[in-house]
């Protein structure tokens, strides 16, 4: 099997993590799923790599691809630690995952501070097929894994500088 070239690499890792970037958004908007803080964190490691991806079909250049393997690694550690909060092995690192204390002043002063839309907190696992006990976030550590798996093998096997 011929191994694709850095630009074909380059692109299609930005095609990837551009469908798992669209599938978590079409998840929120069409689905009607509520993403918590560390959802959205664990986002922007896919956008880095759609930029990096888009940078390296335009300058096809090895190093371009080989900085997505860290950006993956970054996004596995991310639901990583989401998935941990999920199941209760740790608490969550961000403070806008635990439930606003909203105290003090009148009820109309609290009600004021509270958030136009309530957050849904990151220890509440969200499953988008009901009869299949993964969450979310251990979707995306699994995605993040063999992406960043099929990154290191291309690169293992001598990922070309070559357009």
């Amino acid at each position: 099997m011929k191994m694709p070239t850095t630009r074909q690499a380059a692109l299609l890792a930005a095609l990837v993590a551009g469908f798992a970037l669209c599938f978590a958004l079409a998840s929120e908007y069409w689905g009607g799923l509520v993403p918590c803080a560390l959802c959205l964190w664990e986002r922007w490691p896919y956008r880095v790599a759609i930029a990096l991806g888009a940078a390296g079909v335009l300058l096809p250049r090895k190093w371009l691809v080989a900085l997505l393997l860290p950006t993956m690694l970054v996004a596995a550690g991310l639901a990583f630690v989401h998935v941990g909060v999920e199941q209760g092995l740790w608490p969550s690192p961000l403070p806008e995952c635990a439930s606003p204390l909203v105290t003090g002043g009148s009820i109309a002063e609290r009600l004021a501070r509270m958030p136009a839309l309530p957050a849904k907190p990151c220890d509440e696992p969200t499953y988008l097929i009901p009869f299949l006990p993964v969450s979310m976030a251990a979707m995306n550590f699994l995605f993040a894994l063999a992406f960043a798996t099929a990154l290191a093998i291309w690169l293992w096997r001598g990922g070309k500088d070559r357009a």
